[in-house]
């Protein structure tokens, strides 16, 4: 049968996953939650994605024969082996038991709450605790950059063409995807577009220019084998006459039936070649003809480009978009933060550190997202054990003086929602293009403040004030400090 995905896990999963059952805990119910604790590239909201791809490796969870070879065989400083016999068994009879809720791809999500709700036996939970965040990490880094992509193109198509600079194969497909989800219109990658139903684009290279011995013959020839997709890169030698070239060819395919769909300009000063470009264009009857525009273009250099009046139609986006260029990893976290023995109630687990961002919530966690007017007003991490009732108060983690109340006559929708209940799936997966009119719906409904590149304005995500009065709590006791009442009472009380 050969590896499976079972291996796909860090070596510590597994050892861990072991001491528990050797601990005589394995079948401690836990709760985790999987959460990022900053935006990437300094920006005011995140896009989630990846959860598809989450689901699709806990579906074909298991540990084959030759997976349980390879880790009879690991041995551990003294030479003995690292897995015990039974282990090894425990891990091939293994029928995973975990409800798992998400909140969906396309939806618009914030530091400090949970995108993922792992619940079941603690060493299952244990053991898919890095291909979890493997999914969720990257495709949501590239989800938001292609978002932040998009609208700084103002609307116009955005196409993805990162594959031969993406991190492998494997990085490739994922980020073509997740670009998708995005925004972006299209992708060069063709497994990508066959696989995820995304539209295939594509032109030609400049070894296509150089393989003739004229510009002008390159072009004919082009045009000649696919009348039907023509756009000619113009920049291979003097690119405004390289546009004049494609005029020329133009008009011979116009003789045929076809029209020229555009030029594509790869170097040089975008700005000034777009504008004059298209006053060549214009000029020799092709006004409908496309401008595309590529060399690592992002967001900020898009903006510029706009801010500079260039006449560009289309973007061609690669490197800076598929390897999530400025910020290479969002940093989602997974941390464990219940535990419920067997026949007992939940019990809260926090993690204490000096650094306060680095402090978790405790507790059976949900995300209800407030809208005000039709507009996202704050989302509220509450105990699901607990949830509120009547108007909510809302606490600031990183400030507990900064509240805000969220009145019961507010509709708020649950983001977490049930995709996986004791190892079964719920429900199916929406189509990608379904994904995508989600996220182009929600990013669009935020409000500008949130979705600007520059100091973006921090948007509201509390704690319900149980939960961050119970965090609060714990904290003071892992640090041995009373919790007592530090405001004074009036007299008479």
């Amino acid at each position: 049968m050969g590896y499976t995905d079972g291996l796909l896990t860090d070596l510590y999963q597994l050892t861990m996953a072991q001491a528990y059952h050797a601990a005589g805990i394995a079948e401690l119910d836990a709760s985790f939650h999987l959460f990022f604790r900053s935006n990437p590239f300094g920006g005011g909201f995140s896009l989630a994605a990846g959860l598809e791809q989450a689901v699709d490796y806990l579906g074909r969870l298991e540990f084959s024969e030759d997976d349980r070879a390879y880790l009879a065989g690991l041995t551990g400083n003294d030479g003995a082996p690292l897995f015990r016999p039974e282990f090894l068994e425990e891990l091939g009879s293994m029928e995973l038991a975990l409800d798992v809720d998400g909140i969906a791809e396309g939806t618009p999500v914030f530091p400090g709450e949970p995108l993922l709700r792992v619940t079941g036996p603690i060493w299952q939970c244990q053991i898919v605790e890095t291909a979890l965040l493997n999914a969720i990490n990257f495709q949501t880094l590239i989800a938001t950059k292609a978002a932040r992509v998009c609208l700084a193109a103002q609307g116009d198509p955005v196409i993805e063409f990162g594959l031969r600079r993406a991190q492998g194969p494997d990085g490739g497909m994922s980020a073509s995807r997740a670009a998708y989800i995005g925004g972006c219109t299209g992708t060069s990658n063709v497994k990508a577009a066959a696989v995820f139903g995304i539209p295939a684009v594509g032109t030609h290279a400049h070894s296509w220019v150089m393989a003739f011995d004229t510009e002008a013959e390159s072009f004919d020839a082009y045009a000649e084998a696919l009348p039907n997709n023509v756009v000619l890169l113009v920049d291979t030698y003097d690119t405004l006459e390289g546009v004049r070239r494609a005029v020329a060819t133009g008009l011979r395919l116009r003789e045929r039936g076809h029209e020229l769909l555009g030029v594509r300009v790869d170097s040089g000063d975008l700005a000034w070649l777009s504008k004059h470009a298209r006053r060549i264009l214009d000029a020799g009857g092709f006004p409908n003809a496309r401008i595309v525009a590529s060399n690592e273009l992002d967001e900020e250099l898009i903006t510029s480009l706009k801010d500079q009046g260039a006449a560009i139609d289309m973007w061609g986006v690669g490197t800076k978009l598929v390897t999530g260029w400025g910020q290479p990893a969002l940093g989602g976290v997974y941390k464990l933060s219940a535990i419920r023995r067997p026949g007992g109630p939940w019990e809260p687990r926090i993690k204490v550190s000096e650094q306060t961002s680095k402090v978790t919530t405790p507790g059976l966690l949900g995300v209800r997202r407030y809208r005000r007017e039709g507009r996202i007003d704050g989302d509220m991490i509450y105990d699901t054990q607990r949830p509120p009732e009547g108007d909510a108060l809302m606490v600031d983690p990183a400030d507990l003086t900064r509240r805000k109340v969220l009145p019961a006559t507010e509709p708020y929708e649950e983001l977490l929602q049930p995709v996986l209940r004791a190892g079964a799936r719920v429900g199916d997966h929406p189509a990608l293009a379904e994904i995508r009119s989600r996220a182009l719906e929600e990013v669009g409904a935020l409000d500008s403040s949130f979705t600007r590149f520059l100091n973006p304005h921090r948007y509201p995500v509390g704690l319900e004030r149980s939960v961050a009065d119970l965090r609060t709590h714990l904290v003071l006791s892992a640090r041995g400090i009373p919790h007592v009442e530090t405001v004074p009472k009036s007299k008479g009380e």
